[in-house]
């Protein structure tokens, strides 16, 4: 039996932060009821991305502008352990969800971009504003991240964790929580311990030789991550040039280390570097391609999403029979 069998949840949450936090708690074994609106979640717009989102979970469709829709929200959220929202500061509770409209059972979430106070609290943001408030992109703009860390990390991992320990204290209590989680805050935090400076300049940016990415000679990339010197020791040595792991921390000598890596990896291919180091405790993977990754890594197959409103019906016939 999965850890949340039996905890049901009712989301209202549309795009991506709570969605996602909806769709980890599904995979925990929680039954996630998704109210989308009468056109539905505008992520459906990006049908790949939604299916991953809203699988395993149920859809009902409700206006939160019709009195008699809102009161049918609240009847969802009094039947539900937690309840996930994703709107701004205010709305749930205008549109007669909010955090005071439910049982002090139930553990109601909020995920936000800045917290309920403080000078940016009605801010609108998405994930690449919140991540350059919160100083993550200081080293690394004008670059992209490839993924939205403040929307996966802080805000729907940090919900998850947040959401789990308020269980735990609601099962020894009875009492439930009013959760506020900060996307710019919990990115904020991802990278804070930065502010006493680093062991050298953009130790983990593009600083060190010896944590970085080159290109080989297929153009295809491998990644070092040879932080420890017995790592680069054993790198050096299997490269043949067991002489640089000398300067493997000497602030002056980065640049200069780098580009003697580059031209010894630029000589063969990925595979041929990949070959050498198979079992070597060395720190080097490749930039596998999404496809590549998904042979190793992938977790299978997504069910299907619930259509718009799939549900609705149906739980509109119990309520009228019962």
């Amino acid at each position: 039996m999965l850890p949340l069998a039996g905890c049901n949840v009712l989301e209202l949450a549309p795009w991506r932060p709570g969605p996602h936090a909806g769709r980890l708690l599904v995979d925990l074994g929680a039954d996630v009821v998704k109210v989308e609106p009468p056109g539905g979640d505008p992520m459906r717009a990006y049908p790949r991305l939604f299916r991953e989102l809203a699988a395993g979970k149920r859809s009902r469709v409700l206006d939160l502008k019709d009195p008699d829709d809102r009161a049918a929200c609240i009847d969802l959220a009094s039947d539900a352990h937690v309840v996930l929202e994703g709107f701004r500061p205010g709305v749930a509770a205008r549109l007669g969800v909010g955090p005071g409209d439910v049982s002090e059972r139930t553990v109601y979430c909020s995920i936000t971009g800045f917290g309920a106070e403080g000078p940016h609290v009605g801010r609108a943001g998405h994930d690449l504003n919140y991540l350059g408030w919160a100083g993550v992109l200081e080293d690394t703009a004008p670059g992209l991240p490839p993924l939205q860390p403040a929307d996966l990390a802080a805000g729907a991992l940090g919900a998850v964790a947040e959401i789990l320990a308020a269980l735990l204290e609601r099962q020894r209590t009875g009492h439930g929580a009013r959760l506020t989680i900060s996307m710019a805050h919990g990115s904020h935090r991802l990278v804070s311990h930065r502010l006493g400076g680093d062991p050298l300049p953009r130790f983990l940016t593009g600083g060190l030789a010896c944590y970085r990415m080159y290109a080989t000679a297929d153009g295809r990339q491998l990644t070092v991550g040879a932080l420890e010197p017995k790592f680069f020791i054993r790198l050096c040595q299997l490269i043949g040039r067991p002489e640089l792991a000398e300067r493997q921390l000497l602030a002056d000598a980065q640049e200069e280390l780098a580009a003697e890596l580059a031209a010894v990896f630029a000589q063969r291919p990925l595979a041929a570097w990949l070959d050498l180091f198979d079992g070597e405790d060395v720190c080097v993977g490749p930039v596998a391609t999404l496809a590549e990754a998904a042979a190793d890594f992938g977790g299978g197959t997504v069910g299907p999403s619930a259509r718009v409103g799939q549900h609705t019906a149906a739980w509109r016939a119990e309520l009228d029979s019962s």
